[in-house]
């Protein structure tokens, strides 16, 4: 997810997202599946104070690609072991991998949504199996955005006051 949103251009406010999360679908466990870095520890723990629920994989180092921790099965098992414990998913990835898993969820009515950062970095494979139960993220980026403390980002229609309203 990093990557989707710096790759259109902006920061997510994990903060936010963990609350626009809760008010807009009703996420009760909101888990993140990441690869575990000691260096890293402060981020996990910002991660936690956010509301999120981390489901660590160890870090593989190789030479070709750096840092590996791939947790595409992870995300799988934990939602199909879960299953009877939730009413609807909630799938955060733009990652065509995962259309098995929304194909599945979409059939048996226990998708909620994919919420993929951007639809031009999107599977076209994940576009059709969610069909109208994808949403982009790109469109909310006046609400979750993530804003350094103690400066205030510019109205992007370069007109100067207050803030508009997303």
């Amino acid at each position: 997810m990093n990557l989707g949103f710096r790759a259109i251009g902006w920061k997510l406010d994990w903060r936010r997202f963990r609350v626009y999360l809760r008010e807009k679908y009703d996420v009760e466990k909101a888990y993140l599946f990441i690869g575990y870095i000691p260096e890293n520890q402060q981020l996990y723990t910002s991660l936690q104070q956010a509301g999120f629920i981390l489901v660590f994989k160890p870090v593989l180092q190789t030479k070709q690609r750096g840092a590996k921790g791939n947790v595409d099965a992870d995300l799988v098992l934990k939602t199909m072991t879960e299953y009877e414990n939730y009413e609807k998913a909630v799938i955060v990835t733009s990652d065509g991998d995962f259309y098995s898993l929304v194909e599945y969820l979409y059939q048996k009515g226990k998708l909620e949504t994919v919420l993929s950062p951007s639809t031009a970095k999107c599977s076209a494979l994940l576009k059709k199996t969610a069909k109208e139960r994808i949403n982009f993220m790109e469109t909310l980026r006046g609400k979750l955005e993530y804003q350094p403390p103690n400066e205030k980002a510019p109205p992007r229609d370069g007109t100067q006051g207050s803030a508009q309203s997303s």
